[in-house]
């Protein structure tokens, strides 16, 4: 008899509880706040709320200096284990350029300093560079599977 006194003691107190902890969180205060006004926009540039700020522009010869460190780079980090490194030299060089390229366009001043200056990759950069990659080497042309029976 006196289990159940007790639970049913614990299950007001229980309900209790919950309902005053939402009455609680439910409750605010009456001040007016005003919504914060968006930034000018540069014309043609809409803002986001994902958008991040780039940080100051970077010049065109940063850019260019860049775009050739990070293509030489790239270009010795694929024939770093290769037999042929001349034949592969070649081959790469173009990808690597390309990827190089499309990171620029939209290189941050922070991006490019570190690059440039202390010789490190940023995450954000890394992920630029797998966006890049697959979109320069989607550009060749894939060799077509076998034909089985006339038909593809």
């Amino acid at each position: 008899m006196k289990t159940i006194t007790l639970i049913k003691k614990v299950s007001f107190f229980s309900l209790l509880l919950v309902t005053l902890a939402a009455f609680v969180t439910g409750c605010s205060e009456d001040k007016k706040t005003e919504p914060s006004k968006p930034a000018p926009q540069a014309q043609g540039h809409t803002q986001h709320s994902f958008d991040h700020a780039h940080g100051s522009e970077v010049s065109d010869l940063e850019k260019h200096k860049f775009e050739h460190d990070f293509a030489d780079q790239c270009v010795e980090r694929e024939i770093k284990n290769s037999k042929n490194k001349d034949v592969d030299r070649e081959r790469f060089t173009k990808p690597c350029l390309c990827i190089a390229t499309y990171l620029m366009k939209d290189l941050t001043a922070k991006e490019s300093e570190l690059f440039l200056v202390e010789h490190k990759n940023t995450q954000s950069l890394r992920i630029k560079f797998e966006s890049a990659a697959y979109h320069c080497l989607q550009e060749k042309v894939q060799p077509k599977s076998p034909m089985i029976f006339g038909k593809h």
